[in-house]
């Protein structure tokens, strides 16, 4: 149980702004065997769509700060991700699983006050898909 709690952690983790690999430790985990795969696929895609919907939670509350000296945006760079996100609208959390700008997008996404369900169906298929196609790859691998 402990080992699921720590993947379901690092997934969580990993989904916000805080670094963390939670593909390594679905890696490792897959490799030392003894684990139902399905069960590790859920955990971790659970967990980093959890990690996405603080992402959500965030980005709608965040805009009531953005007169604060410590907001982490400027107003042009927040204007740019608003315009970007409008132009691509909702299908660009498809691009959710991607390094570097998949968690703020799904931060602008809760700018862009993106209703929750279509968020969360968009962002568990791109991070489940990207945990399927790790585990694929780490089981004809390994």
């Amino acid at each position: 149980m402990f080992t699921y709690l720590v993947l379901f952690a690092s997934a969580l983790i990993a989904a916000t702004i805080l670094p963390m690999q939670s593909e390594a430790v679905l890696t490792g985990l897959l490799l030392s065997g003894g684990r139902s795969v399905a069960v590790l696929l859920a955990v971790a895609t659970v967990g980093n769509v959890l990690g996405a919907v603080i992402n959500w939670y965030l980005g709608r509350s965040v805009l009531r700060f953005r007169e604060k000296r410590w907001f982490p945006a400027s107003d042009a760079q927040l204007a740019r991700a608003q315009g970007w996100y409008q132009r691509y609208g909702r299908w660009s959390l498809l691009g959710s699983w991607l390094p570097l700008v998949g968690d703020p997008l799904t931060v602008v996404a809760g700018v862009m006050r993106e209703p929750l369900l279509p968020f969360v169906v968009l962002v568990t298929v791109a991070k489940g898909g990207r945990y399927l196609a790790l585990t694929a790859a780490v089981l004809s691998w390994g």
